[in-house]
């Protein structure tokens, strides 16, 4: 099983499936708008730009699970993230990552991450890098700044 076996809806609507991003590295990350990680989106584009060119990608999966720190629809986050961040990674629509109504996609990354603690998501800008063959290779925590999971990146490339 990889992740190329799951869909999602862009931040357009549009049903998207994970087989596109088949052979490229990918940092899958739930994010917000109103959290104290939020400035992340800024250092996820610098990381996005360096490295698009190496068949790597960012994308960004809005969440308002914890604490409604995304509470806008899907043009008012795009918006924010364009104004404030200058994103220009792929960004999909929300998901619930968490609970009975979690994306499958989400399950699929929190069980192939698993540890003595559970599966979880424990909050917003949690990351996941997946191999160029659909694989979860790591989860990194929330306050983990995307710019020092660079070199992980580089060793999959």
């Amino acid at each position: 099983m990889s992740i190329y076996e799951f869909h999602a809806r862009d931040i357009d609507g549009e049903l998207q499936s994970m087989k596109k991003y088949e052979g490229k590295v990918l940092l899958i990350v739930n994010t917000a708008s109103k959290c104290g990680f939020t400035p992340q989106y800024a250092d996820l584009e610098k990381l996005y730009q360096k490295l698009q060119d190496k068949n790597f990608l960012v994308l960004g999966f809005p969440c308002n699970q914890f604490k409604s720190q995304e509470p806008g629809d899907e043009e008012a986050i795009r918006n924010f993230c364009e104004i404030n961040y200058g994103v220009t990674f792929p960004m999909f629509s929300k998901v619930d990552v968490n609970g009975e109504h979690a994306h499958e996609l989400f399950k699929y990354l929190r069980k192939e991450t698993s540890g003595l603690l559970g599966d979880a998501v424990k909050w917003n800008f949690t990351k996941f890098l997946v191999n160029q063959e659909g694989q979860v290779i790591r989860r990194y925590a929330p306050t983990t700044n995307p710019l020092s999971i660079e070199k992980d990146i580089l060793e999959l490339l």
